[in-house]
């Protein structure tokens, strides 16, 4: 009786998967991300566990699925579930996925519409200028406006002219309900992130999510060898009338026989970064709240090899430091100073 009904289970198992590998042959696909590096910090405030000392880091691996499925000749149904995997570090312990970007779509000759939780277009606006991003020294370290958002509506716009895009991110009002803003974004975009159909990229964006006004212009070029880029940013609290700023990035990757040499330095006057939030010297969350005449600056060296298709190993130093006042008081607070060293591994499958 046990060996029938073993037999019975082998053939329905077998079954089920037959009809699951012709069901997904073409779609959807799955996918993957492990990210972990070790890293060494003074102390920790731009670690993605606030850590300091010597510990691993999980750069937001996670596993999804995504597709596409025709509708007729003028429209096709977009789809992607991903979530974030925390298992490998401590970091874990308590909630081992975390969301990230699940949508439901239709594109069309008019654009694309997504539905549901995704990158804010402020936050895709700065393309592949931003050269840590992923990692411990990535922009949030240093401005706000790098959000992913749920509840939410996104548009792409097709090409106009073969030059531009205009795109935009819109919050459903009523599920954020402790806000009295209207919640969106908007972006527009010439040029090639990847610098491979063009040598240029360059996109302006407007953000009034997540509690900031800001706006943002980015540029990048490729010369050669070389990728030279930008980004200026204006951010302003909805809340407190005196946290404002500007904030400037530049960054210069070289590629040296396959090896990607990469220094990036930012300069922020605005205060809304994880590195002055998570700062020692910032005595409560008012201080932070309430910081003026901001002067935070970082310099980044580090270096990128593509081992094989999937595997990449990446290393970098990054360093930050600097001070504000409190309400223009005119007490200087000097922020610790924090240097972060960090080698690893990103597998993609």
């Amino acid at each position: 009786m046990n060996t029938k009904k073993s037999l019975l289970s082998v053939a329905l198992l077998s079954a089920l998967s037959v009809t699951s590998i012709s069901a997904l042959a073409d779609s959807p696909t799955g996918y993957g991300r492990l990210d972990i590096t070790l890293t060494n910090s003074d102390h920790g405030f731009t670690t993605q566990n606030r850590k300091a000392g010597t510990v691993l880091e999980n750069n937001f691996s996670r596993v999804g699925v995504k597709g596409s499925e025709k509708i007729n000749d003028d429209y096709e149904l977009l789809y992607q579930m991903e979530v974030q995997v925390n298992g490998a570090t401590n970091e874990g312990d308590d909630e081992v996925f975390k969301a990230r970007s699940t949508y439901l779509g239709i594109a069309s000759k008019m654009g694309t519409v997504l539905v549901g939780r995704n990158d804010t277009v402020m936050k895709s606006s700065k393309g592949n200028v931003e050269a840590f991003d992923l990692t411990n020294a990535a922009y949030n370290r240093m401005i706000a406006g790098q959000d992913r958002k749920a509840d939410g509506i996104t548009y792409y716009s097709p090409t106009f002219g073969g030059v531009f895009t205009v795109n935009g991110t819109y919050l459903i009002d009523d599920n954020y309900e402790g806000s009295d803003e209207t919640q969106y974004a908007i972006s527009v975009i010439a040029g090639d992130k990847k610098l491979k159909k063009q040598n240029y990229y360059v996109a302006g964006a407007y953000n009034t999510i997540g509690g900031v006004d800001a706006y943002r212009a980015v540029g990048q070029v490729k010369m050669g060898k070389f990728k030279v880029g930008g980004l200026f940013q204006n951010t302003e609290s909805q809340t407190y009338d005196q946290k404002e700023g500007n904030s400037y990035f530049f960054t210069v990757t070289y590629d040296l026989n396959g090896v990607d040499l990469k220094v990036e330095y930012g300069q922020d006057e605005a205060g809304f970064g994880k590195f002055i939030k998570y700062n020692s010297a910032v005595a409560s969350s008012a201080d932070f709240n309430q910081a003026t005449d901001v002067e935070v600056t970082s310099l980044v060296f580090g270096a990128e090899y593509q081992l094989s298709k999937s595997t990449m190993l990446q290393a970098h130093y990054a360093m930050y430091d600097g001070e504000y006042q409190i309400d223009n008081s005119g007490t200087v607070i000097d922020l610790e100073d924090d240097s972060i060293a960090t080698i690893g591994v990103r597998f993609n499958f």
